[in-house]
């Protein structure tokens, strides 16, 4: 059994719901072998997810008692609370703050744990706890080193960088630190909380400095209101955001005060432009004939094409761990599918090609960024 925790309400449920609706296209197998998968609402709360975490983790929990919503196999809304049998391995956990509370507990129940949010503190450095968990989301400094270079191709010298006040902005701030080192001046940091609702006296620092363009690290809706507010004070640079934004509900808010953004992108949510060379395209091509023949054109987002990939990720180590002549439910198995998890090598997923060791639990590389833009309310590639 699979258990899969998601934001399906709160505050961050576009991220949620776009993960779920790729669960959903899951096969209801893995390995091989037959699947079942459990999906609980963690409703964006630290406390609810480790209470999800709990119930996927300690035989026959009580979800109810946990105050959680379960559904099982694709296809399947979030239903009545039952008991779930005991998870050989655990997926989900959209937001930072979310994994940040679960993690601990994947290697005191000694399960793997493959989180859909983004910050690479998640997985590095490698240490005991993080040696059960992986990533499907790109780390920071390879989305980083792309917006540097898209910076550096335009000819700006100095730029500015403002982002949440929590480990998803600070590890943003870090990696463009890193990124920009000998190639750009960072001349202003400015940090907000998420579901902040004025931030003129950080838009009116960052004006003051100067810069050419400004780094905003940000998720979904949260990513509009700085945004709006530099362009209300009268910024006229080049903005540039994560592949945080890479929601609908990003479009909906911002309108015309998003209309020129840059962003890192994983390919999957291009596929129709991405060029035929381009070495993701063969499986973000599949992925998104799957999802958009249930969804509709255009749908596939960053979130969808991760939840999707965390199940080709499953399906190949469990598969190997079968060939083993291991089964499911004990703790051997979930012992052998981290290490299969781990020695994953040259396996595509929508976006990019995943290659882990035991020393790195994300694995994709340069293949798994494009710089995409926002063009008369529509998320564009190429942008450039």
């Amino acid at each position: 059994m699979v258990g899969v925790s998601l934001s399906l309400t709160g505050r961050a449920n576009v991220l949620g719901l776009q993960s779920r609706n790729a669960v959903r296209l899951w096969p209801l197998t893995l390995g091989g072998l037959p699947a079942r998968y459990v999906v609980l609402d963690d409703a964006g709360e630290p406390a609810r997810a480790l209470a999800n975490m709990r119930a996927f983790t300690e035989s026959a929990g009580d979800d109810k008692a946990a105050g959680t919503n379960t559904g099982t196999g694709p296809g399947t809304a979030a239903g009545q609370a039952t008991g779930t049998a005991r998870a050989d391995a655990v997926v989900g956990f959209v937001t930072t703050p979310l994994a940040q509370a679960v993690l601990p507990a994947a290697a005191r129940t000694r399960t793997p744990l493959i989180f859909l949010a983004g910050t690479p503190g998640l997985v590095q450095p490698m240490d005991a706890d993080r040696a059960w968990v992986f990533k499907m989301s790109q780390n920071d400094d390879l989305m980083a080193r792309a917006l540097v270079d898209s910076m550096v191709r335009r000819g700006y010298h100095d730029i500015a960088f403002l982002g949440f006040d929590d480990a998803y902005g600070e590890d943003w701030r870090q990696a463009l630190h890193q990124a920009a080192a000998g190639k750009l001046n960072i001349v202003a940091e400015e940090r907000y909380p998420r579901g902040a609702q004025a931030l003129v006296g950080q838009a009116q620092r960052i004006i003051a400095a100067k810069p050419a363009a400004v780094l905003i690290a940000a998720t979904g809706a949260d990513a509009v209101l700085p945004q709006r507010t530099l362009r209300e004070r009268g910024f006229s640079g080049q903005v540039y955001q994560t592949h945080g934004i890479a929601t609908p509900n990003f479009l909906q808010e911002g309108v015309e005060d998003v209309e020129g953004t840059l962003f890192a992108a994983g390919p999957a949510m291009f596929v129709r432009t991405l060029p035929p060379e381009h070495p993701a395209r063969s499986a973000a091509v599949a992925f998104a004939d799957l999802y958009e023949g249930q969804y509709g054109k255009g749908t596939v987002t960053q979130f969808s094409a991760d939840a999707y990939g965390a199940w080709q990720l499953l399906d190949h180590a469990v598969a190997t761990v079968t060939r083993a002549g291991l089964h499911p439910g004990t703790e051997a198995f979930r012992v052998a599918l981290r290490e299969a998890l781990e020695n994953t090598r040259g396996l595509a997923v929508p976006n990019g090609t995943l290659n882990l060791s035991p020393t790195n639990h994300q694995g994709l590389g340069p293949e798994a960024v494009v710089i995409g833009g926002v063009r008369g309310g529509q998320y564009i590639y190429p942008a450039e």
